[in-house]
């Protein structure tokens, strides 16, 4: 019988996805999902969730609940990462406040930037401890790794550690549907090739699965005629400018360059629909839902949505709609876009499959650093996780890519020989940071980024 062993499992609303679409498959319904999280509370709720997944399937799993990270590896074939090393508070919260205190402001802080540096450095050790378990109680295990900063996360994994692994991320196929809805054609009748690194890779072919037809033109069309979601607009200029579409949101890609968040230039935070802070903003969100939904379960029901949106009536309106969704969803049982799942049910079926994973650069895309974190199309079987070669991407999309992997490589290493200039090193190349701050703020900044992250680091030499 196939064991999934989920670590960090309090993530509840993405648990619940994956638990769904897990049991879902006819061949995994009597799958074990073991739930591990260190906090009792969030991982009762998980339970709860999974006891009324399989009510509504009509299924007969085991649901194995801890807090011993050790127990639940114990005869594991899957382990799914989904932790948040820190949590909001106070590591997101210290990845935001500490930098604005120099000038320089955020979105999300999860990916690159100085957010996404102290995040990889709290991350990196505590996943390498869980392979480094994996290696003694289930070395055979495949781990599937959602947590970010993914590139740094891989990267660190696939050197320091020999567990199978792979890291996923939902922003491929959810770009491709926002394009498909975009250019007015159903999704099914979308083919596409997507090459480069987690959260920059690019949409190389955009076309029609029948015919082959280019759809470049039409997203181009929704460009000059201005018909994007507000939301978009970031992306859709980067299209004007390379002539390619990104995976991930604006939020995201805005602070991954030097171009949209700009002391000197506020008025691009308009023009440009940018959200700061937008990270620190939808964690609000979920706290407040999260502390409605614990009030409402005590009673044995989930919380309305007028009763959701009254209580975040204080928070940004862009996140309401989502945290609604993400707390009334949790009584629906519906197939999620995540690969995990997927990935699961072909190498235990030999059912061949196409999924976007993040792997290591062992000869995938040639203008790309050996090593290197990067995310392809990967043929998945019984054989397990088959990376497709890709060769040469367009040059100036893999020197974009260049300015974040920089950043990457001097991450990876600070956090795998425990050295602080790389810290410094790295935040003087990141593209945003380096573009706002002056070396010694630079400097200064780190520092205090260390000092408030107390025993979430290490210590550096």
């Amino acid at each position: 019988m196939t064991k999934v062993t989920f670590i960090g499992a309090g993530s509840t609303v993405f648990a619940k996805n994956l638990m769904g679409d897990i049991w879902s498959y006819p061949e995994l319904a009597d799958a074990t999902i073991c739930l591990m999280d260190i906090d009792p509370k969030r991982l009762k709720q998980s339970e709860r969730v999974a006891r009324h997944i399989i009510n509504t399937l009509g299924v007969k799993p085991t649901v194995e609940c801890t807090t011993d990270r050790r127990a639940a590896l114990r005869g594991a074939d899957y382990v799914i990462c989904m932790i948040q090393v820190g949590g909001y508070e106070p590591a997101t919260v210290i990845d935001f406040e500490i930098p604005k205190k120099y000038g320089l402001r955020q979105t999300i802080g999860d990916t690159l930037g100085i957010g996404g540096i102290m995040r990889g450095l709290r991350t990196i050790p505590v996943l390498i401890d869980i392979a480094r378990d994996m290696e003694e109680i289930c070395p055979d295990a495949l781990l599937i790794n959602y947590a970010n900063p993914m590139c740094m996360n891989q990267w660190a994994l696939n050197r320091a550690t020999d567990i199978q692994t792979v890291g996923l991320c939902h922003s491929v196929p959810g770009t491709a549907h926002e394009l498909a809805r975009d250019i007015g054609l159903p999704y099914d009748e979308i083919n596409y090739l997507v090459a480069g690194i987690n959260h920059m890779a690019f949409y190389l072919k955009f076309e029609r699965r029948d015919t082959g037809e280019d759809l470049y033109p039409l997203l181009r069309q929704v460009y000059a005629e201005k018909r994007y979601p507000p939301h978009n607009r970031v992306r859709y200029e980067m299209l004007r400018r390379l002539g390619y579409f990104v995976t991930e949101s604006s939020e995201h890609f805005s602070e991954y360059v030097p171009w949209f968040i700009k002391e000197r230039a506020p008025e691009l935070i308009g023009e440009f629909n940018i959200p700061l802070d937008e990270y620190i903003e939808r964690c609000k969100a979920g706290i407040i839902s999260w502390e409605l939904l614990e009030e409402a379960e005590a009673k044995g029901r989930i919380p309305s949505e007028e009763e959701i949106m009254h209580a975040l009536r204080d928070v940004n309106p862009m996140h309401k709609g989502w945290t609604v969704r993400s707390i009334t969803d949790l009584n629906k049982v519906e197939r999620s876009v995540e690969y995990g799942s997927l990935i699961i049910h072909s190498m235990e079926t030999g059912a061949a499959r196409t999924i976007y994973g993040n792997v290591a650069n062992d000869g995938v895309i040639d203008n790309l650093p050996a090593g290197c974190c990067v995310e392809v199309p990967c043929l998945v079987d019984a054989n397990g996780i088959q990376p497709t070669r890709v060769g040469a991407i367009p040059s100036h999309l893999a020197a974009l890519m260049s300015t974040n992997i920089n950043v990457q490589s001097l991450s990876v290493e600070a956090a795998l020989i425990r050295k602080r200039e790389h810290i410094y090193h790295a935040a003087m190349l990141d593209p945003h940071t380096g573009s706002e701050l002056t070396l010694d703020e630079i400097w200064s900044m780190v520092d205090e980024l260390i000092e408030a992250h107390g025993d979430y680091l290490p210590a550096y030499q």
